[in-house]
């Protein structure tokens, strides 16, 4: 397979072929099990933990690999989330629909706002590599509001100021081997982060509440934030995309409907957050974030969203970036 160049500004030429095996899956993470990664054939999927020092911004690495004829129109779905940006490498060209917006195709160095709704993804085989951005990354890394790329997928170009995104294409170009990714975006990460905002710490105790199990109300969370309820609304839609509100929603939604997807058992409600009214409640919110019921997305061919949930919960601690909480990350290595 041959790497594809780019014109990019600043980059001069970067293709090279790809060895058929240079992914085969795993983590930079120890004491973690191989079968965790383990993938239906043709497909690899492997997490990294960012280094210690970039764990509060990137909320871990992720590298995807497709190949072979039943990989071309290839669907699969990811539930809602924090900002990433993801590049492809000797990929066919995809697309990605969120709710009703299809974008067609996606861009090789693409940034993908916060989302609110599900994921569907159409892929044409080809290695994809990402890394999420939490709310403390996006305030150090980007000008824009995050707001202003919800529930989109533009160009990274579009909202970095610089050639960072030629740069990082060059630079996983280069990478000879699946175990140099980490360690090469840690380098091109940590060289990026602008200084700290005077957010930060309002972003921090923000970060902490939408992770935390049980019902919050949006007065209380200001008073613990310690600041006003329409000041919590700023920054929540400057660095998290959403209002305070939605972003709770949608917190209690997927806890809720990950112990319920790992059980096995699309019907068993007793699992619910028990701020949810009643099932009515929970099935509403199911049709606003994953677009039908929490019976039909389990049933879903998904093997990528599969093996996301259990190796992203493995290296990183948490299953879905949502939820995402770097306390729980296991120690680096």
């Amino acid at each position: 397979m041959e790497a594809k160049g780019t014109d990019a500004p600043g980059v001069t030429d970067v293709s090279r072929a790809i060895a058929e095996d240079w992914i085969v899956g795993g983590t930079n993470a120890s004491g973690i099990a191989p079968h965790v990664f383990d993938m239906p054939p043709g497909l690899t999927i492997r997490y990294d933990q960012p280094a210690p020092d970039l764990a509060d911004y990137i909320t871990g690495y992720h590298v995807y690999t497709a190949r072979g004829p039943h990989a071309v129109g290839q669907v699969d779905w990811f539930l809602p989330g924090t900002a990433n940006v993801r590049i492809a490498l000797d990929a066919a060209p995809f697309s990605v629909a969120i709710g009703k917006s299809v974008f067609d195709p996606v861009p090789d160095v693409s940034l993908f706002g916060p989302t609110s709704q599900a994921i569907r993804a159409t892929t044409n085989g080809g290695v994809l590599i990402g890394f999420g951005i939490s709310a403390l990354g996006w305030s150090r890394l980007f000008p824009g509001k995050a707001a202003d790329v919800r529930d989109r997928v533009l160009p990274l170009e579009q909202a970095m100021k610089g050639d960072f995104p030629a740069r990082l294409l060059a630079a996983l170009y280069a990478c000879e081997r699946e175990d140099m990714v980490a360690p090469v975006l840690d380098g091109l990460l940590r060289a990026e982060l602008g200084p700290a905002s005077p957010d930060e710490p309002s972003i921090r105790r923000l970060m902490a509440l939408i992770t935390r199990d049980g019902p919050v109300e949006i007065p209380a969370a200001a008073a613990e934030l310690g600041i006003e309820q329409h000041s919590m609304r700023r920054l929540s839609i400057r660095h998290f995309g959403f209002p305070p509100k939605l972003l709770l929603r949608r917190a209690r939604f997927l806890r809720s409907f990950l112990r319920i997807s790992a059980s096995r058992d699309a019907a068993d409600y007793s699992l619910l957050d028990g701020s949810y009214f009643d099932v009515s409640h929970f099935l509403r919110d199911a049709n606003a974030f994953l677009g039908m019921t929490p019976r039909r997305f389990v049933s879903l061919n998904t093997p990528f969203l599969d093996a996301s949930l259990r190796a992203r919960q493995a290296v990183l601690g948490t299953a879905t970036q949502a939820l995402h909480d770097p306390n729980a990350v296991p120690h680096a290595v």
